[in-house]
């Protein structure tokens, strides 16, 4: 039996692109170091004493710059390159977190929010363009489970961690953060091959074929349209759910980061191993409307009036973590097939744009409904919107325009 689990784990990581392997072990020390945005909503009210609305604009002021990156992220992508971005966003953002630690007037921190987050997101699109280009056929799904793999490792880590160092001083939240992420983009630097004419043979080859927009792609728009809704209500399990563990169930900064934490170890334990085994047996979509059900399910388990509130806490983020090693590595799949080396940039930060607006819209809502009307009703709510989104993907799986994984 043994022999069985570890020549299935064997094959499942068998036949990656070193330099896939390259981006993974960089992404999960980025997520190791990710540890301010998730206690931001925390930071605020906490450590410098503000409203639970003050720390939903900070939140939404961080996806606003997020919008912003990840659009400019995706256009200098494909103009040049996804090194350079990455290089570049690591270690601007990575300077700009250490200048947000010793900063306290809120004004300036409404500010800088919105750079950092700028630089921030930029990564994103460059690294989601990176896996594609790096990763061999054939492998695509694995390459981004692989990167998924990492970062949740590193998050795993990084959010334990994160609720030790907030127990302590919140403000080195900033500095760990910062600093991680200046080493992320020299690592890139000193690690990741380069791309040997990229800007002259994008030029080139671009003046004889004619690329596709992905504005222009009437599957894609409808898909992250409901991708962007979906993600939007997802978003409060990192953002609002923490901050109701601790005013409501009354669990501390420590339980919360291992908690939380949950998350990335069950992703680390077993989702290569699962998409090893279940990809190409059915569409994508299939297996993003079953986690879509899943998280709508982890939501309304908040509003069970159970009192063993660690446990109930973990079984919420145990069943939204199985959730999602169904939905993002197929997300990602979806929308890599509807993109080429020429356009990948601006697909993906079509689908980093659906973060960035989750970041802006949810969290501020979501604080609003559960100051007005309670978290019962805000758990209602999203459980709802999330089984609406598992229909419209349904829908849009029946139109058979979808290019097979």
């Amino acid at each position: 039996m043994l022999k069985l689990i570890l020549n299935t784990y064997k094959s499942s990581f068998s036949g990656l692109s070193k330099e896939t392997w390259l981006l993974s072990i960089v992404m999960m020390f980025n997520r190791c170091g990710s540890m301010a945005v998730p206690f931001m909503g925390l930071y605020v009210t906490q450590s410098l004493h503000h409203s639970e609305t003050d720390a939903g604009l900070i939140i939404t002021l961080f996806g606003i710059g997020s919008i912003l990156g990840s659009l400019t992220g995706g256009k200098l992508t494909d103009m040049i390159g996804f090194r350079p971005v990455q290089i570049l966003s690591s270690i601007i953002g990575g300077l700009l977190f250490i200048v947000f630690s010793t900063i306290n007037d809120f004004s300036t921190l409404c500010i800088l929010s919105v750079v950092i987050s700028f630089f921030s997101e930029a990564f994103r699109p460059a690294n989601f363009t990176a896996v594609a280009h790096y990763a061999k056929e054939g492998t695509t799904t694995r390459s981004y489970s692989l990167n998924r793999l990492a970062t949740n490792i590193g998050w795993s880590v990084g959010i334990s961690l994160a609720g030790i160092v907030a127990s302590i001083n919140y403000k080195l939240l900033f500095l760990v953060e910062g600093s991680v992420s200046i080493l992320v983009g020299i690592s890139i630097m000193l690690s990741l091959p380069q791309v040997k004419g990229f800007m002259k043979k994008a030029k080139e080859e671009r003046a004889s074929l004619v690329v596709q927009k992905p504005w222009n792609d009437a599957f894609y728009i409808k898909f992250i349209l409901i991708t962007t809704v979906f993600i939007t209500s997802a978003f409060l399990m990192f953002r609002v759910v923490p901050v109701f563990f601790k005013d409501h169930w009354g669990i501390n900064e420590a339980a919360i980061g291992v908690i939380m934490g949950l998350n990335g170890a069950i992703i680390a334990l077993f989702e290569m191993v699962m998409i090893n085994q279940i990809e190409n047996k059915r569409p994508a979509i299939f297996f993003i409307i079953i986690g879509a059900v899943l998280f709508a399910f982890s939501y309304l388990i908040l509003s069970i009036p159970f009192g063993l509130h660690i446990a109930m806490a973990v079984l919420t983020v145990v069943v939204f973590t199985v959730g999602e090693m169904f939905v993002l590595p197929f997300i990602n799949t979806v929308v890599i097939s509807r993109s080429n080396v020429h356009n990948r940039g601006l697909y993906a930060a079509g689908y980093t744009l659906s973060w960035s607006i989750a970041q802006v819209s949810g969290p501020v809502s979501g604080f609003f409904i559960a100051k007005h009307f309670g978290y019962n009703t805000l758990w209602a709510i999203v459980a709802s919107i999330l089984l609406l989104c598992a229909l419209g993907f349904r829908l849009l799986g029946k139109s058979n325009i979808e290019i097979p994984t």
